[in-house]
């Protein structure tokens, strides 16, 4: 649905694919109509259908695009079945796409595909716009930082952030800033997937040196734990998302998102699972411009994917662990290869969020 399109009619066209999509979920529970304070979803298709909404468990489910700035109205009542939430959702969505479509502002969005329990659409999402936010104090077990976008609302960095940025680039997060040496990652079973630090046996975890390059992951990908990778040694996915070394200049701050371009891939096995390490430089770098392949990252960064390369090998060590290992001769790929990689790895999150694999206790909130 573009911009151009007018208010009414952009109204009409969110509300009726998403509603047809809740009527094919076949095997939900059929709506109840409710006398207590119902909300209804008007809808030329169903007119007289009330769908109250289903709070707290239910909501956390849905994106927070699909949610009123300021939570449900007072009085409304709880739900019991998925269809209802869903319809209700789309709702909320058609009333944001609305608001959305009366706005003046000409900047490109985004499409990004949200996949949500009993609800599967497609929302305009500006990347440009999303911003990092604290909940708590930095090293506590509390500490957490949300994604939120330009009204406030919190969104998945794992999940509602678009991969490809656009021009061949793709969109990173940052979970750890370089010269820092706190173990920070997306915390894969919480909803909207914030980033926190890493624990181990209740203890708040660090490197023990800091790590020289802005690192981080790689949205809308996931390393399948059940899928063997016959060019590296049959390793399975170690069941996170792809993580990133971004080897520009500037140093990032936790839960930025950078537009980058791939220049290789490391094949890390970390005890028997593959990691990879997507080397990346940010499109903002002033280097950027030179470097292209892994043959440029050698010229204009010399040294660097061989320290890259030894850091992630070294850093268990003193922990008294054994190195990690790396497959494909132990050396980086070409782009080429590291675009293949991502692009696997995209497909096997694109299985996940559809539920075509088994997702566990991860977080598809």
């Amino acid at each position: 649905m573009g911009l151009g399109v007018p208010y009414e009619q952009g109204l009409h066209v969110a509300h009726e694919n998403i509603l047809e999509i809740c009527q094919d979920r076949a095997h939900l529970a059929q709506p109840v109509a409710t006398t207590q304070n119902p909300q209804k979803v008007s809808s030329p298709r169903h007119p007289q259908l009330h769908f109250p909404v289903r709070s707290d468990r239910r909501r956390r489910h849905l994106h927070p695009l699909l949610t009123y700035p300021g939570g449900d109205p007072p009085g409304t009542p709880r739900m019991a079945t998925a269809v209802t939430a869903s319809a209700t959702a789309a709702t909320r969505f058609t009333r944001l796409a609305g608001v959305a479509l009366r706005r003046s502002s000409c900047r490109p969005r985004t499409a990004v595909r949200f996949q949500r329990p009993g609800l599967t659409t497609t929302a305009l999402l500006r990347p440009t716009e999303l911003k990092p936010k604290d909940q708590g104090q930095p090293e506590t077990l509390d500490y957490r930082v949300f994604l939120v976008d330009g009204a406030d609302r919190k969104v998945s960095p794992w999940h509602d952030v678009p991969l490809r940025a656009g021009d061949g680039a793709f969109h990173f997060i940052v979970e750890i800033p370089k010269e820092s040496s706190a173990k920070m990652e997306v915390a894969t079973d919480e909803a909207y997937t914030p980033i926190k630090q890493d624990t181990k046996k209740g203890n708040l975890r660090y490197y023990p040196y800091n790590i020289n390059w802005n690192y981080g992951l790689l949205p809308q990908t996931w390393e399948d734990p059940t899928a063997a990778n016959a060019d590296v040694e049959g390793a399975l996915g170690d069941n996170d998302p792809v993580d990133v070394v971004e080897i520009g200049e500037r140093r990032a701050n936790i839960g930025d998102v950078l537009r980058v371009k791939p220049l290789a891939a490391l094949a890390m096995i970390d005890e028997g699972e593959l990691d990879w390490k997507i080397v990346a430089i940010s499109l903002d770098d002033p280097k950027a411009s030179l470097v292209n392949d892994v043959d440029d990252v050698e010229e204009h960064f010399p040294g660097t994917l061989t320290a890259i390369r030894d850091w992630f090998r070294d850093y268990k060590i003193p922990d008294g662990k054994p190195a990690n290992r790396f497959g494909l001769g132990n050396k980086p790929t070409s782009k080429e290869y590291a675009l293949k990689v991502i692009e696997e790895t995209n497909e096997s999150w694109e299985k996940l969020v559809k539920r075509k694999i088994p997702a566990g206790e991860l977080s598809l909130a």
